[in-house]
């Protein structure tokens, strides 16, 4: 009981959070379910609440959805978050980990400093950054730190940012799910509670951040991104050290 009030708690703050910054459900909640179901299973279940709080948030900010961006990123995204699905049951997730470590550390550091607002990311870039992003969320269910500090390079503005960044996740999502459903739909059907649990937080807490984020000025956006970023990248390295 104490666990699932846990997975509430932490979805109901991350789904707030992921209207904010455009992600971070599955960021926290896929290490804290892994504690009790393991790694390979919590990144399929957390796929779930994770699916429903972007489709709802998608839906809620489509006007603002950048559709350049859109195009670029998104089908680059499916086909990573496809392969990365596919490969997830295969390859272990310690060396991947302390890339992805790097790299956030590396992008929350230039976007703190400033510097990622110099930086222009073009077409071949573009669909670079999709397919490690959603290949990345395919193999360990973290997607989004990589895809919005590919995003802070392009001019747009906070609500475009979260808006796009959601779509291209929905798109992620609909490449992965079906890969998790088929390979462990068994053990998924039988952890539905927490799942439930979950789901229904994620959605709350998306639907409570809505309003914070059109309180927020610009650059105070871009700095708490960044920010966010660091830590993720920081928290995950640090994880790697103590496994």
């Amino acid at each position: 009981m104490i666990f699932f009030i846990l997975v509430g708690v932490a979805g109901m703050i991350m789904g707030g959070v992921a209207s904010v910054a455009g992600f971070g459900i599955g960021s926290v909640l896929t290490p804290l379910v892994a504690t009790q179901y393991g790694m390979k299973l919590a990144v399929a279940l957390v796929a779930i609440p994770h699916f429903a709080a972007t489709l709802l948030r998608a839906w809620r900010l489509r006007r603002d959805v950048d559709r350049t961006v859109l195009l670029r990123f998104g089908i680059a995204s499916a086909a990573g978050g496809l392969t990365g699905a596919i490969l997830h049951n295969r390859v272990k997730s310690n060396g991947l980990a302390i890339v992805l470590g790097c790299l956030l550390v590396f992008a929350g550091i230039t976007g703190v400093a400033g510097l990622s607002q110099r930086l222009r990311f073009g077409r071949r870039t573009a669909w670079v950054a999709g397919i490690l992003s959603g290949g990345l969320g395919g193999l360990v269910g973290n997607q989004g730190g990589i895809r919005s500090a590919a995003l802070m390079g392009f001019d747009v503005r906070k609500e475009a940012f979260v808006a796009t960044a959601t779509a291209i996740g929905v798109v992620v999502d609909l490449a992965r799910l079906p890969i998790y459903l088929t390979a462990q739909g068994r053990e998924i059907l039988a952890a539905w509670p927490l799942v439930a649990v979950a789901t229904g937080a994620t959605l709350t807490g998306t639907l409570a951040g809505e309003s914070i984020l059109r309180r927020i000025p610009e650059r105070t956006f871009r700095m708490a991104v960044s920010l966010i970023i660091l830590g993720l990248g920081i928290a995950v390295l640090g994880g790697v050290a103590h496994s």
